[in-house]
C-alpha cells in the first residue's frame, strides 16, 4: 500500500530541474534531429511503457514522416524506487524484422531494461534500433547501452514528471523534479 502523505511530501519537497517550457523545448529538439536521421527510414515507434507514454505523445505530433507506433512494456520498479528483475508485461505486435526502430522512454537511468528492449528488438530481424529518451541520468558507472537522442541530462537523483514517477505517482508533475527524499 502506497502512503499519500508520503508521495504528497516528496512532492511539496523536490527540486525542479526543469521547467515545462524548457523540457517542451528539449522535446522540439528530439523531433528536429530524429526528423533528420530518420524520415526516410519508415521507422517503428515503440513507446516504452508507462513512462514514455508522456513523451511519445508530445513527439508523435512533431514527427513529419511516415512510421508506425507501438508499445512494449518491460519493468525492473514495480512501484518501487529501487530496480529489481526484468518483467516482460507486454511485447511490440509490429513485426520489427528488417525494420528501424526508435525506443522511446522517459529516461536512461541504469539502462537494463532498455538494453533488454533494445537486445529483444535485434533479436526479432531490426535493422537498426535506437534510442531517444527524455532525460539520461549522469550515474558514475557505465550503462549497457546509450541514447541516441537525449532531451535533458539529470544529476544522479531520484527524478519525476513528464513520465517519470514515484513509486506510480507523480507522473504527470508539470516539469522535471529531483526528490530530497525517497523512502
Amino acid at each position: 500500500m502506497v502512503d499519500l502523505q508520503e508521495i504528497e511530501r516528496v512532492r511539496a519537497n523536490a527540486d525542479c530541474l526543469c521547467s515545462p517550457d524548457e523540457v517542451e523545448q528539449a522535446i522540439a529538439r528530439l523531433a528536429e534531429t530524429i526528423t533528420g536521421d530518420l524520415a526516410e527510414a519508415n521507422p517503428v515507434l515503440l513507446c516504452v511503457l508507462n513512462g514514455g507514454i508522456i513523451v511519445t505523445g508530445k513527439l508523435l505530433p512533431q514527427l513529419p514522416f511516415l512510421l508506425e507506433l507501438d508499445t512494449v512494456h518491460a519493468t525492473r520498479y514495480r512501484g518501487k524506487t529501487q530496480g529489481d528483475q526484468l518483467d516482460w508485461l507486454q511485447k511490440p505486435s509490429t513485426p520489427l524484422k528488417g525494420r528501424h526502430v526508435l525506443l522511446l522512454d522517459d529516461v536512461l537511468d541504469e539502462g537494463v531494461t532498455l538494453a533488454a528492449i533494445q537486445a529483444f528488438c535485434r533479436e526479432e530481424g531490426a535493422l537498426s534500433v535506437k534510442i531517444a529518451v527524455l532525460v539520461d541520468k549522469q550515474l558514475p558507472q557505465p550503462k549497457p547501452c546509450r541514447a541516441d537522442y537525449v532531451g535533458l541530462t539529470a544529476p544522479n537523483r531520484y527524478i519525476f514528471g513528464y513520465g517519470m514517477d514515484y513509486k506510480g505517482y507523480l507522473r504527470n508533475a508539470p516539469g522535471i523534479f529531483a526528490c530530497k527524499e525517497t523512502a
